[in-house]
């Protein structure tokens, strides 16, 4: 402790505190290092609860404000991304990374200097600089070194192995392999996640404490955040009869797993802003929406007035159309959030396995895999909440983000066919939308994930012509 105390000494002769970062940094801070309240109370002689009120707001004095600070500036000093090798501020399980991929990228090759009349003697190789070694800590605290990214491993054809055992099991017959697949959907579903998750950047948090606003208010009720549902059907049609497609949108929940998920404890905050870094539930007055005789409302359909606990596909949705590029309505006004650290490639290793095995069961007309597949990524978005029937991933928040990512996805493919000058009829769910007019010159037709499918044709309106002759009298 003897550089902590020359440290301490210098500061108050100099009569000058260490800034200690802002409240809403401390825990993310101290968690970037999986540290506990108590491991870190135990080296700076407190309790738990004194540092979790530093952490709520309230500010150390004394030699142990400077040790506390101490700790938290060293954590803040920017430190080379193990991804791409720029500054970053945050620490995702112990390692410097950026948040937003915006942010990570490459540095840009310095330019290439003109050539001079006489070359310049070349330099020699400069020698790279020694691993800087952490800081010993005081007892009770565990340093996670920084810098060092993790190998992934390739997951072995989980898939493939068990429909060929299913059928070998029921000696092919495909009634009850597919039967047997579709039951034990769910484990398989949690270890097929494991075998994608070996050599992540992240790890999850399975069970994390949970704000009361996901919490059920009965038995059989719901918890306070809306999904944001369609059920839209347009109100008026143009005069005339109108030829209807019912188009079925494939795989809906398999490409929601392709959203903002927060990585861990979902935190607490107040303010009209919005970090993209970040993602959970926030508490938003929606904005009123002038369009619905021709598109839905992003927010589904609410008939009561006043604020609401939105996910955070919802509000990018209300966010981006509210924006320059589209102005449709007035953005959202933010209240409070519940958010956490995101990122939008935490399940993608998954989804792209369940993708790839139903792209092959599609190509080679396996109707076993095919339905063994849908029931994997649907069963693992439905019971990702309080479900007696997977206890592995308690992660009611995710749940939640996931349908409403499939709900917002479906809301684009309508202002898409709108654009493109269809007429939209109705929005229903994840995967129903129906229209008239050239779809196909909008949307590709197919079994693939970006592709849609016909549902059902239908005809709809009166012809014009015929609307005022009176009806053919008996004789």
């Amino acid at each position: 402790m003897a550089d902590f105390d020359a440290i301490d000494a210098l500061l108050a002769a100099a009569g000058q505190e260490t800034p200690l970062p802002p409240a809403a940094e401390r825990r993310a801070l101290r968690e970037g290092l999986n540290l506990s309240r108590a491991q870190l109370a135990q080296a700076l002689g407190v309790g738990p609860s004194t540092v979790g009120g530093w952490e709520a707001g309230r500010d150390p004095s004394g030699e142990v404000r400077e040790k506390y600070a101490y700790f938290l500036v060293v954590l803040a000093v920017a430190q080379p991304c193990v991804l791409c090798g720029q500054p970053a501020r945050h620490q995702v399980e112990g390692f410097p990374q950026h948040l937003d991929p915006a942010e990570c990228a490459p540095a840009a090759p310095a330019p290439v200097p003109a050539q001079a009349e006489k070359p310049a003697p070349r330099a020699a190789p400069r020698q790279p600089a020694p691993a800087r070694k952490p800081r010993p800590a005081a007892s009770g605290v565990k340093v996670v070194p920084v810098g060092r990214r993790l190998q992934t491993a390739d997951a072995p054809d989980r898939i493939g192995a068990a429909v060929a055992a299913a059928l070998t099991e029921h000696a092919g017959d495909v009634d009850a392999a597919t039967a047997a697949l579709v039951k034990r959907a769910i484990p398989d579903a949690m270890a097929l996640l494991d075998d994608t998750r070996k050599g992540g950047r992240y790890d999850v948090v399975a069970h994390p404490w949970l704000p009361d606003i996901l919490r059920k208010q009965s038995a059989r009720g719901a918890d306070q955040v809306w999904e944001a549902r369609p059920k839209w059907s347009r109100p008026e049609l143009p005069t005339g009869v109108h030829e209807i497609t019912a188009l079925d949108v494939n795989g809906a929940y398999l490409s929601a797993l392709k959203t903002h998920l927060p990585l861990g404890q979902l935190e607490h905050s107040t303010g009209n802003h919005h970090d993209r870094r970040r993602a959970g539930l926030h508490l938003i007055t929606p904005p009123a929406w002038e369009h619905e005789a021709v598109l839905p409302n992003p927010i589904g359909n609410r008939d009561e007035p006043g604020p609401l606990w939105v996910t955070e596909p919802t509000l990018r949705l209300l966010l981006r159309v509210s924006g320059p590029k589209y102005g449709l309505c007035d953005p959202p006004e933010i209240h409070e959030s519940w958010t956490s650290g995101a990122t939008e490639g935490l399940l993608e290793k998954f989804r792209i396995a369940l993708k790839d095995a139903r792209d092959r069961a599609i190509a080679d007309g396996d109707e076993v895999t095919l339905e063994y597949v849908k029931a994997m990524y649907s069963k693992f978005v439905s019971t990702l909440g309080e479900s007696n029937y997977n206890r592995e991933l308690y992660r009611t928040d995710w749940m939640h983000l996931i349908r409403s990512q499939a709900f917002a996805n479906l809301w684009w493919k309508a202002h898409r066919a709108y654009d493109e000058g269809l007429l939209v009829v109705r929005a229903m769910g994840t995967d129903e939308l129906h229209v008239a007019g050239d779809w196909r010159v909008v949307f590709p037709e197919g079994r693939g994930v970006t592709e849609v499918k016909v549902k059902d044709t239908y005809t709809v309106g009166i012809d014009p012509s015929t609307a005022n002759e009176p009806p053919e009298s008996a004789s």
